[in-house]
């Protein structure tokens, strides 16, 4: 890649990197169709992400372009989404994800807004998409910078922001290796909204200028629900057949082996309280049948939750599997014990805050790197626990049933905590005001000429 001022980029940059993805993807193209065969993933969307043939826009008026890669960062678009609708109906929404799963939960959540998988970064694609979209805005959840993408951004009009930013020690690590070419990159942002000073910090070291990047904090709590009564875990909480007496122990968003260590958990602790149950949401859904499996050679009685509707609650199984995508935050709302997966292995934890917002009691694991913030201001206030192996988990659990005083006590706390960090939101939407307002006119003039 040529290193170059910002306006003076040589054209060959452009196809230097989509050489560079080429030889990516001819490297990776084993593994990748093993994926696409074996797990059905990287078959949707193909004239989206290779040519850019996205849903052509023939509205006029300001356009606003959300990516969200997956689940979580398209959860957290949520409140924004609806803030926008209700304060600027005249801003027309687009989102665009890159999984299956962010394609599944988007059309889902999102049924009145056109979505759509983002064109990968090959200029080609990214200069028809923005042709057809014609956004007066391009807004990047958490961080999902793509060279060509947010360069021919720029200069179809569109101005550029990402929002709930944050950069962890590691990738700020990696970043600062070619500092050159992120730097770049960041300068061509018009508005950086971080969650903390501490990303800011990190921002502005590896090249992003000082009036870009403002600290609006996190939109994850924001997206939280915080009432228990919600009618979604109502209705959720009636199909499984829980009871007023049922205390429900939630595993969520669980990596191998977290399923089994809270299923063997679950069996050292059920004969002693009868009314215990256990609910299991593995994090990928190309893993639910392997957990079925699981949970079919242990012998206990379970059922899926896809099933429930058509055979109704089996009243003889204490153990659920949540076999469906987009539900995990209003089963939480059914948790008074809340493990968050992720956290016993590599992955690097997940997101803990909703479990936290009903009020339950919270655990995870020793490995949450991609939260340590959050994570941090849980355990300083004492509103979360880490456990580190299956006897920690068990002891916890057991904890949570002979003190239920302790349990409460937990959740009042991480509800607390959460209820504190409200905003982030109406922080975000004000700056993206600030961002959309100042198209509007170049977007009118835009769809005249053309």
């Amino acid at each position: 890649m040529l290193l170059v001022p910002p306006g003076k980029e040589s054209p060959k940059v452009p196809y230097l990197l989509n050489l560079v993805y080429v030889v990516l993807i001819v490297l990776s193209l084993p593994w990748l169709l093993y994926q696409a065969v074996r797990k059905g993933k990287y078959r949707e969307g193909f004239a989206e992400k290779f040519l850019g043939w996205t849903p052509r826009r023939t509205t006029t008026g300001p356009c606003v372009w959300f990516h969200a890669v997956s689940v979580g960062e398209m959860n957290l678009l949520g409140p924004l989404l609806r803030r926008i609708a209700e304060e600027r109906p005249d801003w027309q929404c687009v989102v665009s994800t890159t999984t299956m799963t962010g394609m599944a939960l988007a059309k889902k959540r999102y049924p009145h807004l056109t979505v759509f998988y983002c064109p990968l970064d090959f200029s080609w694609a990214v200069r028809a998409a923005m042709a057809r979209i014609r956004p007066a805005a391009l807004v990047l959840a958490e961080l999902e910078l793509w060279p060509n993408l947010v360069r021919t951004a720029g200069e179809s009009g569109a101005r550029v922001a990402v929002i709930n930013g944050r950069l962890s020690e590691h990738s700020f690590r990696g970043y600062c290796r070619i500092r050159p070419l992120v730097a770049d990159l960041l300068r061509r942002i018009d508005s950086i909204c971080v969650q903390d000073e501490v990303y800011a910090q990190r921002f502005r070291r590896l090249g992003a200028p000082e009036g870009v990047v403002h600290v609006t904090g996190s939109m994850k709590y924001d997206g939280a629900e915080t009432d228990r009564d919600n009618t979604h875990t109502r209705q959720l909480a009636s199909l499984a057949g829980f009871g007023d007496g049922d205390i429900v122990f939630l595993a969520g968003s669980t990596q191998e082996p977290e399923e089994s260590v809270a299923l063997e958990v679950y069996r050292q602790l059920r004969d002693r309280w009868p009314q215990l149950r256990l609910v299991i949401v593995p994090r990928h859904p190309d893993r639910f049948e392997a957990v079925a499996r699981l949970l079919e050679r242990s012998g206990l009685s379970w059922q899926r939750r896809t099933r429930l509707e058509a055979q109704g609650a089996d009243p003889t199984a204490r153990v659920l599997l949540v076999d469906a995508v987009g539900e995990l935050g209003a089963w939480w709302g059914t948790a008074r014990i809340a493990f968050v997966g992720g956290s016993m292995g590599s992955r690097g934890g997940q997101n803990m805050i909703e479990p936290a917002a009903y009020g339950a009691a919270v655990c995870f694991g020793s490995n949450t790197r991609n939260f340590r913030d959050i994570v941090a201001a849980m355990l300083q206030r004492d509103a979360a626990i880490v456990v580190r192996d299956q006897d920690d988990l068990a002891d916890f659990v057991r904890q949570c049933l002979e003190q239920p005083a302790f349990a409460a006590e937990l959740g009042r706390r991480a509800r607390e905590l959460v209820i504190s960090q409200l905003g982030a939101t109406r922080r975000t939407f004000e700056r993206l005001t600030l961002l959309v307002g100042g198209t509007a006119d170049r977007e009118s003039n835009r769809h005249v000429a053309a």
